[in-house]
Formats: structure tokens, sequence, C-alpha cells
């Protein structure tokens, strides 16, 4: 199992997921000192976060009244600098087994090795791909104009775009764009939307007013264009037919498609699409792996940023008292605590 010509890393915690939850898990680690290696297959940390929704506003952090998902990445970044964390992004795992008894061995699909003494699954939905759009040629303008998420939304300035989809996240960007485009189109294949109602009541507004197109009951047939930049798309519409509508960039936010991926074959005990934990520990059925944020599963569970902070505190003092079993893992409090401004690379006043 062990490659000679690779080097082994040796750490108290691997934690999988690189999202806020993960993030947050460094920290309260760091505090307890222990030290952490962070894999996701995502390229860049902060989860869903970062990767799907960098602009759009979280109102529910306690003490920051509003922050982007960049932002708060930011931020927990920032927090964890102290810890000096092991971060190996774009990898995914592949193998997790137990090793002599009170330690794991991980490697992941680009060869990194690892041996733990626990392991925190913070890995949000899992690992996720958008739904994609099934039009014959769409492959040849995905990366261009063709996107699944938004990176940038200053590249859709005084264009005209097509945004497909009926949910939170087609809508939210409607709204977001409307008037800094030269002309946005949104198709959905029904009448109904699945959106929050106050979206789609700005969304009708924003149609009343003639800011943008609303083309309902259809569905792209065709994208054309060359050299991998759309010029039009046609739609068929239950109403009209065929439309041919002009376009710079085509949106598509048909959701998301959760996998667990490599997790589900580890032996842990799942609900559906999750793991199931205790809510002492947030421990699986496996002892020494962990579970938190939107991956985990137990009676109450409640899939918010607030939540997976508060199961990441609690777990890394199951982790704490697991690796030294005789000693009592006292609370200390970074207000007041020596040791804790020690860690933190606070000067005492």
């Amino acid at each position: 199992m062990f490659c000679g010509n690779i080097k082994l890393i040796n750490t108290d915690v691997v934690i999988v997921g690189a999202g806020p939850c993960g993030l947050f898990q460094v920290f309260e680690l760091g505090l307890l000192g222990l030290k952490a290696e962070v894999i996701d297959s995502i390229r860049a940390p902060g989860g869903q976060c970062t990767e799907l929704y960098p602009d759009k506003p979280i109102y529910d952090i306690p003490a920051i009244p509003v922050c982007s998902g960049e932002e708060l990445t930011a931020a927990l970044l920032k927090q964890i600098e102290p810890f000096d964390c092991g971060m190996h992004l774009g990898e995914e795992v592949r193998v997790v087994q137990p090793s002599d008894g009170n330690s794991f061995f991980v490697e992941t699909g680009q060869g990194t090795q690892i041996s733990s003494k626990a392991i925190v699954i913070a890995a949000g939905v899992g690992s996720f791909q958008p739904r994609k759009i099934r039009v014959p040629n769409a492959q040849e303008y995905e990366g261009q104009s063709l996107h699944y998420r938004v990176t940038n939304p200053s590249e859709f300035s005084g264009k005209k775009l097509v945004v497909l989809g009926g949910g939170d996240s087609a809508l939210d960007w409607v709204i977001e764009l409307a008037g800094t485009t030269d002309k946005i189109t949104l198709v959905h294949r029904r009448a109904e939307y699945r959106a929050m109602s106050n979206s789609v009541k700005q969304m009708r507004k924003l149609v009343a007013e003639g800011v943008i197109d609303e083309i309902n009951n259809a569905k792209v047939t065709e994208i054309r264009g060359k050299n991998g930049y759309v010029s039009s798309i046609a739609i068929e519409s239950k109403e009209q037919g065929i439309i041919e509508v002009g376009a710079d960039h085509l949106l598509v936010f048909f959701g998301l498609a959760p996998k667990l991926g490599p997790i589900a074959d580890w032996g842990l005990d799942l609900n559906r699409k999750t793991i199931n934990v205790d809510t002492e520990k947030f421990e699986t059925s496996e002892p020494g792996i962990y579970a938190i944020g939107d991956i985990n599963f137990y009676p109450g569970k409640k899939k918010l940023i607030l939540c997976g902070f508060h199961e990441a505190a609690l777990a890394a003092f199951a982790i704490k008292q697991r690796l030294e079993p005789d000693r009592k893992v006292h609370v200390q409090y970074t207000t007041t605590s020596p040791l804790m401004h020690k860690r933190l690379g606070v000067e005492e006043s």
C-alpha cells in the first residue's frame, strides 16, 4: 500500500472537504493543539460557497450582517492561518483504511498519502456536478460561452444572455444581472417555478417592466454559433413553436447531481446520501471517523452553515479526547487563556 517514492504525511486529523465547515474544523482543532490536513476535489477552498455562489449574499453568519461566499471563505482562511494546515486541493480521497488499530491510512487519486489519527468528513453534498444541458453540441461551448456557474458577473455586462432553469440559482442571477446586460431571456420548461416566492415576484416585475423576457413551457433544442461562442439559441415552446433568440452567453441552472463518490464505499452507516452520526461527538459508525455539515444526518438535522460550525466544535473536543483518553479535555476561552493566545499567535498585553 505504501509507495516507497512517496513521502507519507503524518498528522492528527484528515479533513475531507474545504468548505466553510471544513475550514472552521481546522480552527477548532488548532485551538486544541491538533494539526490537520485538508483534502478537497475542488481546486479552490470554499466548497459550494465559492464554486457555485461566490457572489450570493449570506445573512445568517453570527455577528456578520452580510457577506458573500467568497468573503466568508477568505475570512475563514485568515482565521486558520496560525495553524498552518496542509491543503490538498483538486484531489479526491480514494483510499481510507484502518492502520495499526489507532490510526488511518488515507490516499488520494493523485498519490498523496497521509497517516492520521482521526478523519472528519466535511464534504457538503459529496462530490457534486451541475446537471448539464442535453443538447448534442453543448460541449463545444462549455467554458467559453456556456456556463453552469457564475464566477465573474462583469463578463456579461452589455451582453445578450439566455438563462435556463426555474430554481433559486436561475432566478437569483436573473435578478442580479438585470439592468447590467443588453438583454436577458429566462427559459423554463414549466410555468411554475421552484424558487423562493419573493424571487418569483421580483422576476415577474422585471418581465412586466420589459427588463427581461420570459419563455415558459419550453426547452432548448439547439445552440448555434462557432469556435465555442454562442450566437443564438433555438427554443421549442409549446405555445409558440420554434423560436430563435440571439445570445452571447448561455447560463444553465438545472441544479446539482450530488454523489457520495468513494465515501459510499467506506463501510459507514448511510442514510440515503448522508452519513448517520451521533449528536455528542458527531462520530460515524466507524470509530475515529466523524462527519459534520451537510453530509451528516441525525434527528433534527438542519443544513445550515451555523449548525456545521457547532458540529465542528463538538467534533474537535471528541477527537482530542480520543487522542488523549487519559486526560480530561478542558474548555479554555480565547479571551483569557494564555495557551489559546499562544496557539493563535496573539501577543500578551
